[in-house]
């Protein structure tokens, strides 16, 4: 996967849009942080995974998650994209999507695929 591949999956999600954080592609929603490439250009930062997920990631597939002694108290898991499984990606992109949403969007996007909020 690249960047460009996490952009057509979450570009189609009701208010996302592309934006710049730390000096970095990033996508936000509403303002809220989604996710961000990192300078490596391979590397997404992905938010709102616990450390004992993490933990969890990383042992099953230590060559797409990682993260650095910079990221190490922070619920965020780094992946490497080309290494990815695109599935994956949306999974966990989706669940961040859902946290920082507003309320009236993740109907929204619950409507258009047919599920019940909740």
């Amino acid at each position: 996967m690249t960047f460009d591949d996490v952009c057509v999956l979450a570009l189609a999600w009701p208010g996302v849009e592309r934006s710049t954080s730390y000096g970095t592609l990033a996508l936000k929603v509403k303002g809220k942080l989604l996710t961000r490439l990192r300078e490596d250009g391979e590397t997404l930062v992905v938010l709102g995974v616990g450390l004992d997920e993490r933990e969890m990631l990383i042992e099953a597939e230590p060559e797409v998650f990682h993260f650095t002694p910079h990221y190490q108290d922070w619920p965020i898991v780094l992946m490497r994209l080309p290494k990815a499984d695109p599935r994956a990606v949306e999974a966990l992109l989706l669940r961040r999507w859902r946290a920082v949403a507003p309320k009236r969007l993740v109907k929204e996007l619950d409507a258009a695929q047919g599920r019940s909020a909740g």
